[in-house]
Order: structure tokens, then C-alpha cells, then sequence
């Protein structure tokens, strides 16, 4: 087991936090298959992929864990709390970007960090996500539980 616990390049005194979890082959496969970090999608299409997820798995914990869960209304309150927290997340992805990008820095080589694409990329997260909280509330409509 010690055989695979080194120092970063043999060098004991730089600081790394590579590990055999963090630096396999696997993990590495799964990170650049993320819609973050996967080579040849839009901004539009990253945003909307991770709004599709991130709405879709919202939905559940606030019909069932709310304060009405027990209730007929559950799943459209969950639905409505949902919306609300997509709406709260994407106007703080939009002041972030207004922050943080400068439109006249066009020289940016990662393709998301620049005001545009960002704009874009938060777009398709709304869109994203309000998608993926409906499709989730209507097979909550539809199923019989």
C-alpha cells in the first residue's frame, strides 16, 4: 500500500492532492465526460444539460420533505419551490457573470469564460431546468403512489 502513497514527482516538498482515487484513469474518464468539461458543446447546450439535471433532481427533496408533504398539493408546491430556487439560481449565475467577465476580454482560450458564453450557458440553464422540474412534476402527476 505504500507503494502507491508518494509525493508529488518524487519531490517531498511540493504540496499535491493527488491520490490513486483522485488521479485514476477512471475518474478522470468520468470528469471529462461532465457537460462542463466536455470538448465540442456550446455554452447553450452546456447550460441546458446541466439544467436539465439539476431540475429534474430538485423537484423530490420539496414535495417530499416541505412542509405540505402530506398534503394533495404536495407536488405542486414542490413544483412551484423548484422554480423559485431555478429562478434564484439563475440570476445569481447572471451577476456572477456580470462580475466576473469583461466584454471587451475576448482573448479568454477556455471557451465558457467570456461574458457571451456565459450569458448563453445561463440561458440554457434556465431553460434546462425549468425543462427538467416539469417533465419531473408531470411523471409525478402520473404516477399512481
Amino acid at each position: 500500500m505504500t507503494s502507491f502513497i508518494k509525493p508529488y514527482n518524487d519531490d517531498p516538498s511540493v504540496g499535491h492532492l493527488s491520490t490513486p482515487v483522485t488521479s485514476s484513469a477512471a475518474t478522470k474518464a468520468y470528469l471529462t465526460s461532465l457537460p462542463a468539461y466536455r470538448k465540442g458543446l456550446s455554452p447553450l447546450l452546456r447550460g441546458l444539460e446541466i439544467g436539465m439535471a439539476h431540475g429534474y433532481l430538485l423537484l423530490g427533496p420539496f414535495e417530499k420533505l416541505g412542509p405540505l408533504r402530506n398534503s394533495e398539493l404536495a407536488p405542486l408546491i414542490g413544483f412551484l419551490s423548484s422554480v423559485g430556487l431555478i429562478t434564484i439560481l439563475t440570476v445569481c449565475l447572471a451577476m456572477y457573470g456580470k462580475v466576473t467577465f469583461d466584454d471587451s476580454n475576448s482573448t479568454n482560450t477556455i471557451e465558457l469564460l467570456t461574458s457571451k458564453n456565459w450569458k448563453q450557458f445561463t440561458s440554457g440553464f434556465f431553460i434546462g431546468s425549468f425543462g427538467g422540474v416539469s417533465f419531473a412534476y408531470l411523471i409525478l402527476l402520473n404516477l399512481n403512489y
